[in-house]
């Protein structure tokens, strides 16, 4: 999977999804790269790798390492052997949570039926609302896809606003193919799919 990313529907980078199954394992690498310029100079520079781990269907493991402005950012997850429970080492977090938690890289639909996420960058616990909004039809080049619209935000309201979750995401209406996701955080931001192989 592969997806454009706009902020003020001005393309500055990318975010690729490559899925490789072996046998009952699934692993998947996840890369993000994006960088603001103004007047030919980078005002802010954000690059993200991690991996992403599933045996017989069931999360393994998740490994990040963010350089977000300079500032290095990472979270390791595992499964605790004895009590199933996910271990977090994170730069935000560090402990063991339930492992009914997710991932928040948004490829996995499932996330629509947690009532948290952990942060893909630095293992913070965001606690989530997930609202239907509707059917909607998403142009996205020539390609018109049918979707189903979900809003996500903090259950937290006393949560400074740079840590609130207020996300828009459009999933394919069969598939569940994630399509797009919007959010304005010092600008409009939009992931936009770009391609499927």
């Amino acid at each position: 999977l592969e997806y454009e990313l706009f902020r003020n529907n001005k393309l500055i980078g990318y975010h690729k999804y490559e899925f490789q199954r072996n046998d009952g394992n699934l692993t998947i690498y996840n890369e993000v790269s994006f960088k603001i310029t103004k007047l030919g100079v980078d005002l802010y520079k954000y690059y993200a790798k991690g991996v992403e781990k599933y045996k017989n269907g069931v999360f393994s493991a998740f490994n990040s390492v963010t350089n977000q402005n300079k500032k290095e950012k990472y979270v390791n997850i595992s499964i605790d052997p004895n009590d199933k429970k996910l271990v977090i080492d994170g730069s935000s977090f560090k402990g063991k949570v339930d492992n009914d938690l997710i991932i928040g890289t948004w490829w996995n639909h499932e996330i629509v039926k947690k009532k948290a996420q952990i942060s893909a960058v630095s293992g913070r616990i965001i606690e989530q609302k997930v609202k239907f909004i509707g059917k909607e039809d998403v142009k996205i080049g020539d390609k018109v896809y049918k979707t189903l619209k979900f809003n996500f935000s903090s259950s937290d309201e006393s949560l400074s606003k740079d840590k609130k979750l207020n996300t828009d995401i459009w999933y394919e209406e069969d598939t569940f193919l994630w399509v797009k996701a919007a959010f304005d955080k010092t600008g409009y931001w939009e992931y936009r799919l770009k391609k499927v192989k």
